[in-house]
């Protein structure tokens, strides 16, 4: 029954996509952005219809068969993998319980079948960097098993799995098996004393300010990498994210130069010439630090990180933002960012930083959906509290209670 429960939300939630990528299609095609916002609403006010037409569809027993190439992205799962406990950060113990992901493969598409990828310097690996921590490893988990759901060539995406407490990496090994990923440590101290305080308290885990040191981290012979935050899910062949042009640019990312860009630093960082002059000269725009796709090697050859470092320190002494690892990257990069689809970061859906109340998708396409705020799906779930946007994320957890 669970199982079933599981295929009707995937295919609820695939329809959903479809259908606000056909809408977008439609809205571009009139010019008129009203449009697709008011068919949006409608679909949502009539999804129980949809959710009741899948149902009949999948109990059909005509239309129980896949094509080939959906048995590559196989969703069913199978047994269940008892781990031992791990301490978090609060002092309580929690028993972790995973379900082992079906295998994967490359479709016929991605040629080179036969040669073996040598490791981590290999050309042809995409590259994908996590952070891992007992608060926030389900969502991780989600993150990874939707990345392999739909890639073409999932064989081909090597994980980065940063970590700072735990040892993860078994449990990683036998959720997924046949993942390609390596373990780094990343030491609290390096950040320990740049940290200021946030408006909330998770942005003031060490482990958040561990994208700054990518460049540090991996094998020099990593020229690109993806971060992606541990809250979101991809739906949409991560390889397309991977060859976007960066041009002269060091990272790349989608903006939203409609949002009140003041609002990310105080007023005392305005009114203070040596601090606001930094943007002079640059269009700077909001973008969200979840989702990036880094230049490696123009980011060590510049030491983008000491940049960071400087700003971080300067916040100490002055409070010139009340965020966490965001405005450090604003200050350095924003007006500088090669702009990536919007598609690629539907951010927000975890709400505010304090509430972490609902939200609906912006208009138009969907490649990543994103949790950002204090509301994770995992949470209002097993809560029996979800938002409706949180049916989106649930196909792709791996977790389950011990019994």
């Amino acid at each position: 029954m669970a199982d079933l429960k599981r295929i009707l939300l995937f295919f609820r939630s695939s329809l959903f996509i479809l259908l606000a990528d056909w809408l977008d299609f439609k809205s571009k095609k009139k010019k008129r952005r009203g449009i697709c916002s008011s068919k949006i609403l409608w679909i949502r006010r009539f999804s129980g219809f949809f959710f009741a037409a899948m149902l009949m569809i999948i109990l059909s027993p005509s239309l129980h068969s896949f094509p080939p190439a959906e048995a590559i992205k196989s969703s069913h799962l199978d047994s269940y993998l008892r781990l031992p406990s791990y301490q978090a950060s609060h002092s309580s113990k929690d028993r972790f319980s995973f379900r082992k992901a079906s295998g994967f493969r490359n479709a016929d598409e991605c040629g080179f079948t036969d040669r073996k990828i040598t490791g981590v310097c290999d050309p042809s690996l995409v590259h994908v960097a996590i952070t891992l921590d007992v608060v926030y490893l389900r969502g991780s988990i989600a993150a990874v098993h939707s990345i392999l759901q739909h890639s073409l060539c999932p064989e081909n995406i090597f994980f980065h799995f940063i970590v700072s407490d735990a040892d993860l990496e078994t449990l990683v090994r036998s959720t997924i098996p046949q993942l390609k990923f390596k373990v780094y440590y990343f030491d609290p101290e390096i950040v320990r004393n740049l940290i200021s305080s946030s408006v909330r308290q998770a942005l003031e885990q060490p482990l958040n300010y561990a994208r700054n040191y990518l460049a540090d981290l991996l094998e020099p012979c990593v020229r690109r990498v993806i971060y992606l935050d541990s809250d979101l899910v991809v739906v949409d062949d991560i390889t397309k994210l991977w060859i976007t042009n960066l041009g002269s640019r060091t990272i790349g990312a989608p903006e939203y130069c409609h949002a009140n860009f003041t609002n990310y630093f105080t007023g005392g960082f305005w009114s203070d010439q040596r601090f606001s002059r930094t943007f002079k000269g640059r269009k700077p725009c909001y973008f969200n630090t979840g989702v990036m796709v880094i230049d490696l090697v123009k980011w060590r050859r510049v030491g983008y990180t000491k940049r960071i470092e400087r700003w971080m320190q300067i916040q100490k002494r002055y409070r010139i933002y009340e965020l966490g690892s965001l405005p450090p990257f604003l200050l350095v990069f924003a007006g500088r960012v090669a702009p990536i689809e919007h598609r690629w970061n539907q951010h927000g859906l975890g709400g505010d930083n304090v509430k972490g109340s609902c939200r609906e998708l912006h208009p138009g396409p969907v490649s990543l959906l994103h949790w950002s705020g204090s509301g994770k799906p995992w949470l209002r779930l097993d809560s029996n509290r979800p938002c409706p946007l949180d049916a989106l994320w649930a196909p792709y957890d791996l977790y389950g209670h011990p019994h």
